[in-house]
């Protein structure tokens, strides 16, 4: 099969498209063959310094395709089915082999490539405002970086559970654009003060739940900018700064800052966290969760696809194409 692979970390360059040999379907898993690659933030970050498996390394959380083969133990998944994949790494790949217990059959209705990009950022969203962002109707919820995956669904779901939804984004252009999904307020980072532009918006209050997926100076900004026994739902470091705020900033105002990765929920309480995932699935069949594709790159222009994401210039997914 083909796939898009690196022998070393680094810049969308090392990227290379080669063939490489198929993967073994488990007794306990699923072999798919892969219509749609949702590239994750993750796997940009992954691809520029993190941990490779093998060499060639291929990267990659999560993807959409076909049922090949089943496992000899799996007995609720069958060759045929459309489903959507969640895995360690892999899946910028023509074919998967995953665990079928980190699979969801798409409901009918959904299209392959849509269905491909909701675990993972809806996933995480759903977790950085209710479970444990503790979002109630009436707050005010602050989202940073509006129009990414995770961005768009957090709006979504604050607004749907009756919360104010502001939102910060590198452009007017997209924060006017994020009001179709429920943006309350944009904040333009590049052009204003966003913790000055919280507080403005607010009265004064701060935001009571903020979802940070940047970090760095940002975290700093988002603890600032949280109202008293605010929540800062951390999420990622997007912004690949390196500065570490200090924890010292929380305890004027008796807020908290809580860590968050999807993966060890999928893995330590996956029971909850994959009938959310599911019921998300669902609500993007019936239309009321809209997931937003900015473009498709085939497979092998897997480095323009990473570049063009690592551009800041995508208003929601970015998609590969085996």
């Amino acid at each position: 099969m083909k796939a898009a692979v690196y022998y070393e970390t680094g810049g969308p360059e090392v990227f290379r498209y080669e063939d490489v040999p198929d993967p073994v379907c488990d007794a306990s898993g699923v072999l798919i063959d892969v219509g749609a690659i949702s590239i994750e933030g993750g796997d940009t970050l992954h691809r520029a310094g993190g941990a490779m498996a093998a060499r060639p390394h291929i990267v990659g959380y999560q993807c959409a395709g076909v049922v090949r083969a089943v496992g000899e133990d799996v007995r609720d998944r069958k060759v045929g089915q459309r489903v959507v994949a969640v895995m360690m790494h892999g899946s910028h790949a023509e074919r998967v082999s995953v665990p079928a217990h980190m699979t969801w059959v798409l409901p009918e209705g959904l299209a392959l490539e849509a269905g491909a990009c909701v675990p993972i950022a809806v996933g995480t969203a759903d977790d950085c405002l209710f479970e444990f962002g503790r979002l109630r109707a009436g707050e005010t919820v602050l989202v940073h970086a509006g129009a990414s995956g995770v961005g768009i669904a957090a709006i979504q779901l604050a607004k749907r559970a009756g919360a104010i939804v502001l939102a910060t984004a590198s452009s007017d252009a997209k924060l006017e654009r994020l009001k179709t999904y429920g943006l309350d307020h944009g904040i333009n980072y590049r052009t204003s003060d966003f913790v000055g532009a919280v507080q403005g918006l607010t009265n004064g209050h701060g935001a009571d739940l903020v979802v940070d997926s940047v970090g760095g100076r940002t975290l700093e900004g988002s603890i600032a900018a949280a109202a008293y026994r605010g929540r800062i739902s951390y999420v990622g470091s997007a912004g690949r700064d390196g500065f570490v705020p200090s924890p010292d900033a929380l305890r004027p105002g008796n807020k908290s800052l809580t860590g968050i990765f999807l993966g060890a929920e999928l893995v330590l309480n996956h029971r909850r966290v994959h009938a959310m995932i599911q019921r998300h699935l669902e609500d993007a069949a019936r239309g009321t969760l809209q997931v937003v594709i900015d473009r498709t790159f085939p497979l092998a222009e897997a480095a323009t696809a990473h570049t063009f994401i690592e551009s800041r210039r995508a208003f929601g997914r970015v998609l590969l194409i085996p």
